[in-house]
This record gives structure tokens, C-alpha cells and sequence, in this order.
């Protein structure tokens, strides 16, 4: 049999189609169906890593969460990773397929239409329901004829269709209006109603807005949510850092460094959910100033970050900084003595030194390393507890002398421990390739 889909679109990028998506997937899943979540095609540095190794977007392993479920590949089966001036990765059933100019990846996504029907397809072989999320705009005209992700999804699958619209930025009767003016009359055939989300105030101050976009509309508006604050959701992608710095208040501060094609900067979202931190992401050395400590994030780009530092004076500002300075990832890396990038494995490669706060040289390959880990403390103030995460790297990473920050396991390795990052003498500077969290389902 195969399950019916239900699609979520949106007027824009960052309307809140993820959030909405993730929280259909947990009511269904509270029904008692089994529900899966589908991304024909995502763009995003927020990644995780799937059991069998394959690399999905962050945001759809979180609808996977809400559905109960175990992420796969299957639910997102292209990936584009951002690597700066205009090139990508490009992530095909979990795996790197290529690195383009986004011109090339245009004229290519008719070849992957077959990829992304065969895992919908498999899906709905699977599941009872299968929720799919749009991208962007359905209706952005001059991208439209090689759309793979929204429309073109939604009448293969011939899918009930909710559109979705963002209040809170203002122009809502445009947004879901104009979005319905400008589908073809087959794909607004398939829209069974309005959402509109995040709505702050008294929701009984917008009951003329539901009935003028009923009746100009010719659709129920079937909810207005309301603007939720603090979800702790990870976000999708790193236009919601472009929303301003944390607001100033009393507590321990934390940098965190906006590098270029920034991420899995949802690593640090935890920290921003303690009670008195609070993070800021930072672009200047002397944004510094009163913070405990600093934390380098992932990068899709490492030796661009480098070069980002440099120029931005951060170099001398680090070393002199009082506090702790953390590396994650490609931000572990940067605080090595060396990163050499001979084939050009990110970018047109090249070798630069790094800030040389941490013995560690670190070369990159074209094997990529996408595995679920668990890790144990190797030192006596860190992590009481066993960790679940994972890595998403191409470097490998010699430490030269310095203390190890923990034991790994990979999954599906052979069972022999491994060290993993390394901590300076003093214990100010440490860094590691976990990112996190994963849930062995």
C-alpha cells in the first residue's frame, strides 16, 4: 500500500514550514501512525548523521525525532552544503556526489528528479504518512522549471497541501494571496488550506484577517499558530543569525565566532538554554571583550575561515584572550599549527598556518568522515558522562603531545577505542571533531 503525503509549503525561506513539519510528525506519531518525514531537497551546513554514516539535514533528523523514528537518508535525499562564492556540496542519498557552481547544480536537478521520487517512493512503501517540506517559495517563477523540492513533489505525490505563511515579518494577505495567484491551477488544486504561523498578540484581533483570506482565498485558514518562543529547536540553516545578537543582560557571556559557511551552529544551542549564558555570535576581536570564552563552530570551509581570522585581526586577539577558547570540527582544526588542503578538497585548497594554540596539524582527503560516536571522558574535568554524537569531516588530524579530550567508539567500527581532540597544558584551549546530539534509535 502506498501511505498518502501530506505537504507542507511556504510562502518564503524561514516561514517556520520545519517547526510545523516536526510537530505534525509528533501529533501523528501520538495517533498511533507511523509517520515519516520527507526533504526532497535541503540547503544547509546543519547536518547530522544517519546510523548507517549518510548525511541528512539537521532539521529533518529533528522531524525524525518528533516521529519517533530513526533518521535515514531516504528522508532527505539531497543535501547542498554551501562552501562560499557561489559552490556547494553536493550530498546525494548521504553521500558527496560533487562540488558545483551553483549555475551547474541548476542545469543538473532534472537528473536527480529520479533520486528524490525512488526514496519518496520508498517511504510511502514504508510508512503509514509521509509529511514533506518545501523550500523556499513555491512560486519563485525564473527557478520554477527545474523545481525538484516543492510543487513538482506535491503533484507527483498528488499530496493534500498546506501553505504556510510568516505574520510575524508583515505582509500576510501578499504572502499567501500572491503564493496562490501564481501557482498553476493544478498545484493550487492541491492546497487544502492556510496556516498562518507565528501570530503574536490576541488571535481574536485577526478574525477579520481569517475571513478576508477565506473569502479571497477560497480556502479555510485551518490555524494560526502562535509565536513560540524558545522551541530549542536546531535551525535549519544560518539565516536565523542574521536575526541580531542576544539582548545584553547579566551572566556569563559566550562568544561564538560567525565564521564563513558557518556549520552546525546548533552545537552550541544548549548553552543558550542555560539559565544565565548567554551566547553571542560575534564578527569583530573586540566583541571579546567580557566574555568567559570563545568557541570557533564548524565550517564548510576551513581554510577560508582561516583566512577570515586573519584578516579580521582575530589572530592576536585569541592568543591574548583570558578565557577558554574551544574548536569544533573545522573551528578544531583552525587551532592547530598547520591545515594543508593539497587536492583541493574544500574549495581550491591550498596549506596555511593555523593559530598555533593547540600541537595539532591537520591534512585534508577526499574520504570523508560521516560516523555516529560515542565518547567517554579522557580528562578528569569534562564530561562526566558517556556522549552521543557524531563527525562530519574530510580532515585528519595528528596530535602532536598534547592530552587527548576523549576515548571514541565508533559506530559501526570495530570496537578498538580511538582518542579524539586534544587539550592545551594549561586546559584553556581544547577542541574535538563531536558534533551533537544523535539518538541511537
Amino acid at each position: 500500500m502506498t501511505a498518502p503525503v501530506l505537504m507542507v509549503l511556504g510562502t518564503a525561506s524561514s516561514v517556520g514550514k520545519s517547526t510545523l513539519v516536526a510537530a505534525l510528525c509528533r501529533i501523528a506519531a501520538r495517533r498511533g501512525l507511523r509517520v515519516a518525514p520527507f526533504k526532497a531537497q535541503n540547503m544547509s551546513n546543519n547536518a547530522a548523521v544517519t546510523a548507517e554514516g549518510g548525511e541528512i539535514g539537521r532539521s529533518t533528523a529533528v522531524q525524525a525525532e518528533a516521529a519517533r523514528i530513526a533518521p535515514t537518508v531516504q528522508m532527505n535525499p539531497i543535501l547542498i552544503k554551501p562552501e562560499g562564492a557561489m559552490r556547494s556540496q553536493i550530498i546525494v542519498e548521504g553521500r558527496p556526489w560533487r562540488s558545483l557552481e551553483a549555475l551547474d547544480y541548476w542545469q543538473r536537478k532534472d537528473l536527480l528528479w529520479e533520486v528524490v521520487t525512488r526514496n519518496l517512493d520508498a517511504l510511502r512503501g514504508q510508512y503509514d504518512l509521509v509529511i514533506a517540506e518545501g523550500a523556499g517559495s513555491p512560486v519563485e517563477l525564473n527557478l520554477k522549471p527545474r523545481d525538484i523540492v516543492n510543487a513538482r513533489v506535491a503533484t507527483y505525490a498528488q499530496a493534500r497541501t498546506l501553505l504556510v505563511g510568516d505574520i510575524d515579518t508583515g505582509g500576510i494577505f501578499a504572502q499567501l494571496l500572491g503564493t496562490l495567484m501564481l501557482l498553476e491551477p493544478e498545484e493550487r488544486a492541491l492546497v487544502a488550506g492556510l496556516i498562518v504561523n507565528r501570530f503574536r498578540g490576541d488571535p481574536a484581533l485577526f478574525t477579520d484577517g481569517i475571513a478576508i483570506l477565506e473569502q479571497r482565498g477560497g480556502l479555510p485558514v485551518l490555524g494560526v499558530v502562535p509565536w513560540l518562543d524558545d522551541l530549542g529547536l536546531a535551525e535549519e540553516d544560518a539565516v536565523a543569525l542574521e536575526r541580531g545578537p542576544a539582548p545584553a543582560g547579566a551572566g556569563l557571556t559566550i562568544a561564538v565566532l560567525r565564521l564563513p559557511a558557518i556549520a552546525n551552529f546548533d552545537d552550541v544551542d544548549p548553552l543558550a538554554r542555560e539559565p544565565g549564558v548567554r551566547v553571542r555570535y560575534i564578527d569583530r576581536p573586540e566583541e571579546l571583550a567580557g566574555a568567559a570564552a570563545a568557541i570557533l563552530p564548524g565550517t564548510k570551509h576551513t581554510l577560508a575561515a582561516r583566512r577570515w581570522l586573519a584578516e579580521r585581526g582575530f589572530d592576536a586577539a585569541l592568543a591574548a584572550f583570558p578565557g577558554a577558547v574551544v574548536g569544533i570540527c573545522g573551528g578544531y582544526q583552525i587551532l592547530g599549527t598547520r591545515i594543508s588542503d593539497p587536492l583541493g578538497v574544500e574549495g581550491a585548497g591550498g596549506d596555511a598556518p593555523g593559530l598555533g594554540l593547540l600541537p595539532i596539524e591537520t591534512t585534508f582527503t577526499p574520504e570523508k568522515r560521516t560516523v555516529q560516536v560515542e565518547a567517554r571522558s579522557a580528562t578528569a574535568w569534562a564530561m562526566s558522562a558517556p556522549l552521543r554524537g557524531y563527525e562530519i569531516h574530510s580532515g585528519r588530524t595528528a596530535v602532536a603531545g598534547a592530552r587527548p579530550l576523549a576515548t571514541i567508539t565508533r559506530r559501526g567500527d570495530a570496537p578498538d577505542d580511538e582518542d579524539d581532540g586534544a587539550i592545551s597544558a594549561d586546559g584553556r584551549v581544547w577542541g574535538c571533531y563531536i558534533h551533537g546530539p544523535a539518538s541511537w534509535c
